[in-house]
Parts: structure tokens; sequence; C-alpha cells
């Protein structure tokens, strides 16, 4: 059978793992702190006997748009954006470090915070942040969270800790299944005093919905080309095959 099914099934490949993608970040359009996943492939030359006139799809490593999104205004006090660069560090459940920009932040029966996933959000101190009963809360634009303590005057203000907000190097970035970003090296990051958050708004997604539909369609196209390929080379074959029977 003639090579250029291979090279067709390749390109069908490629398309199903972008609708994929497409799809996933149209479903988190609307998903606070959410970073749209990009589809990555190449054209990867075949080398071996003969001539190198075959070219296959090659996957490469998934990325991320880490473009910011725009800032909602909700009025709630433990929701949290972060204004520019930089992200919030949260506790994976094998114990790693985590990031993310999702602050929809909320108190666990625990009384620790957490994300709207429910993972502990880290402190400084690199220990999940623990709050105390309070009457009110503030978190002030570097993280710091103040705290009145149930039942004291307006004047009896306690530090409960500070949300540990990074700024690691986005090329060491990547997005793990987990949804969470991370950098793959075992050193924690160093919190970064220059990160800022702004208490009572989130950060809306980065996703282009039109984008995204118009991605959906153009793979889909691609794909039914891949697929008229696959069919053409299976016909290519039964007529050769025809003609040998022949002679």
């Amino acid at each position: 059978m003639d090579k250029v099914l291979y090279l067709a099934m390749s390109g069908a490949r490629e398309n199903m793992l972008a609708q994929q993608a497409h799809a996933n970040n149209l479903a988190n359009a609307n998903t606070t702190g959410f970073k749209a996943d990009l589809a990555q492939a190449r054209a990867m030359q075949v080398f071996g006997e003969g001539h190198a006139s075959r070219v296959y799809a090659q996957t490469e490593r998934p990325a991320t748009d880490l473009t910011h999104g725009t800032l909602i205004e909700t009025g709630r006090t433990l929701d949290v954006a972060l204004t520019g660069d930089g992200w919030m560090t949260v506790i994976k459940p094998d114990g790693t470090e985590g990031y993310t920009r999702g602050g929809k932040l909320q108190i666990n029966a625990a009384n620790q915070l957490v994300t709207g996933s429910g993972l502990p959000v880290m402190g400084n101190g690199g220990i999940p942040i623990v709050l105390p009963p309070f009457d009110s809360l503030e978190i002030a634009t570097d993280g710091t969270i103040t705290i009145r303590p149930l039942g004291e005057n307006a004047t009896e203000l306690l530090v409960a800790d500070q949300l540990k907000l990074v700024n690691p190097d986005p090329a060491t970035l990547f997005k793990g299944k987990d949804g969470l970003m991370t950098t793959g090296s075992e050193v924690p990051e160093l919190p970064d005093p220059n990160v800022r958050v702004r208490s009572g708004y989130v950060e809306a997604s980065n996703v282009n919905a039109v984008t995204e539909l118009t991605g959906i369609i153009s793979t889909s196209r691609q794909f039914e080309m891949q697929i008229k390929m696959m069919k053409t080379a299976e016909e290519n074959s039964e007529a050769a095959a025809a003609i040998l029977r022949m002679s």
C-alpha cells in the first residue's frame, strides 16, 4: 500500500488532537483564571533509504496561552485577581506546588483557605493557610490577609498569613493534566514581592470563543481532507492490485 496512507493518518491524528484542545478551551470559556491550550504540531521529514520525500505530522509539546484575562468585579472579599504577571501557589494532592490565577477562594470545614476546586492555598511559610474564626477579612494588594477575630472590637486586627505569590520564568511553565501550571522542578519557587492582587475581583478566562469555534471548523475540514487522501490511497492500491492480477 502507498505510504501516503500513513502520511494522511498522521495528519488526521494531529487534527483530532487539535479538535480536543479547541473543544476543551471552549468548554472552559467561563472558567475563572483558565488559560487556553495551544495545539502544536509540525512537519517532520522522514529520512531513510531513497529520497527524503515523505513528511509526517509530528506532535510537539503542548503550549499554553499565558495572556491575561479581563478582571471582573464581584465585591466578594475572598475573590482575588492578579493584576499583572504572577501566579498564586496552591498545594496539589501529591504535596507539590501548583500555580493558578483562579482566585475564587473559599474556606473549608477545616478553616483552610482553598480554591474553588478545593485545593489548599499556600502561604509564604510553605504551608496551607488556616484562618481562625473571624468577623471580617481583608486581602491587601501584596496578598497579606488581615482579619478581625470573632468577637473582637474593630481595633483588634490580626495578620493571619500572606498568599504565596510567585512569578516563575514563563519559558519553564507548562500545564499539567490537573489544569494547574507547574515548572516541573522539585525546588519550590520563591515569593515575588512585586506580584500584586486585587480583592473583590476575579480574572476571566482568556479563551476567545470565536477563535475556538473557527479552529474547530478549520480542523474538521482538514480532517475530512485527510480521510479523502486515505480513501484515495486505498483506491490506488486496489487499482494496482487489479493490474498485477491481469498481467
